[in-house]
């Protein structure tokens, strides 16, 4: 089976979890041997390639605001001219190229441009809004990465025999102790500290983060990339000044080895279609507080303490019994080592590869 998965959101300035949950499930895809995938993208007079892919890409004439416009309002340039014998299309960030007698399968992260646009720039109120309803009309079947997505699509009018639920997955491997000393030492952080990742945006919830570590004698580490309509000195170094350690975003590597070496990792977003670190956290052994009400609290499968993420007084009460109580800590840790063992991308590359060949016939 050949199939065409469109990977733009590589060169997007702030590429996400989208890219990266691609990326993962791309590579298990490979190991599968049974898939043939090719990279489609827009035109980079630059050359720049994205380093993370694995697959070969093909690239169309057009820029990528003019391709993205051109797919949504024309349904066309076709990618089959790109992509000789394309069996399947694979939408992976949601916006749908034409099928073309293709099957074709978009997977929908979230819809949190429908319920709070608030949170999003001026385009992407007006863009993301049009590619949803350009998947939810051509695609063959929707792939959402939880239960939680789902259940919107089916509300805002996805028929849910064409919706598919494929959690995203996590690595099982553990880094050694001598590398949490390291990174440690390089990122010049102390014993205990707390952790979180994500981009800096609205929804992840770093000015409840920052209000709930006022009240408690430990730094936080953010990590991740800036986004949109945040930053990361309002929502946190402002009020928790050089008790915030601001890394940044840094390598794959490096950020399983900070995960290993936090002593909490807090999530309280107020919205997520899944929220990988959460279960990247598990993975690591590091005992998680995450927000109850959302896709999170699925992700997370009962391994969590779960906060409301408008109560600074819950998280803060949270992240303090985790660190005080050694017990609960350590149960957190076997319970979500335990939850991030069941959630593998080979099993996601196992619900991509069966939707792929439903939507085929």
């Amino acid at each position: 089976m050949r199939v065409a998965v469109t990977v733009e959101q590589f060169w997007h300035p702030v590429p996400g979890g989208t890219a990266r949950a691609t990326h993962k499930t791309v590579r298990a895809l490979q190991r599968t041997g049974e898939i043939d995938l090719v990279g489609v993208a827009a035109a980079h007079p630059d050359g720049m390639e994205a380093s993370e892919l694995t697959i070969p890409v093909v690239h169309s004439r057009l820029k990528r605001p003019v391709l993205y416009e051109s797919w949504l309002r024309l349904n066309r340039p076709r990618i089959q001219p790109l992509v000789d014998g394309c069996d399947v299309i694979w939408a992976s960030a949601m916006v749908p190229p034409p099928q073309d007698g293709s099957a074709l399968v978009s997977t929908v992260h979230d819809l949190e441009f429908l319920d709070h646009p608030e949170w999003h720039t001026s385009r992407g109120r007006n863009f993301f809004p049009r590619a949803f309803k350009a998947a939810a009309k051509r695609s063959d079947l929707i792939a959402c990465p939880s239960q939680t997505v789902a259940d919107r699509c089916a509300d805002a009018g996805v028929e849910p025999d064409r919706l598919r639920v494929i959690p995203w997955g996590v690595s099982a491997s553990r880094v050694e102790d001598r590398e949490i000393s390291e990174i440690r030492a390089h990122y010049g952080l102390p014993d205990t500290f707390v952790l979180w990742v994500g981009t800096i945006e609205p929804r992840k919830n770093l000015t409840g983060l920052a209000a709930a570590m006022q009240s408690l004698d430990v730094p936080v580490a953010v990590v991740g990339p800036d986004g949109w309509k945040l930053t990361v000195e309002d929502a946190i170094l402002g009020p928790l000044g050089d008790r915030c350690h601001r890394l940044g975003k840094v390598p794959d590597r490096d950020l399983h080895c900070l995960y290993a070496a936090a002593s909490v990792f807090a999530f309280p977003s107020h919205a997520e279609g899944f929220g990988l670190p959460v279960l990247e956290a598990m993975a690591q052994g590091t005992p998680v507080v995450t927000s109850r009400g959302t896709a999170t609290e699925e992700t997370a499968g009962g391994a969590a303490l779960l906060v409301d993420p408008n109560d600074p007084a819950e998280i803060a009460d949270s992240i303090e019994r985790l660190l005080d109580d050694e017990v609960l800590a350590a149960r957190h840790t076997a319970l979500g080592l335990d939850r991030a063992h069941v959630m593998s991308w080979d099993t996601t590359a196992s619900g991509y590869a069966a939707a792929f060949a439903e939507a085929l016939g």
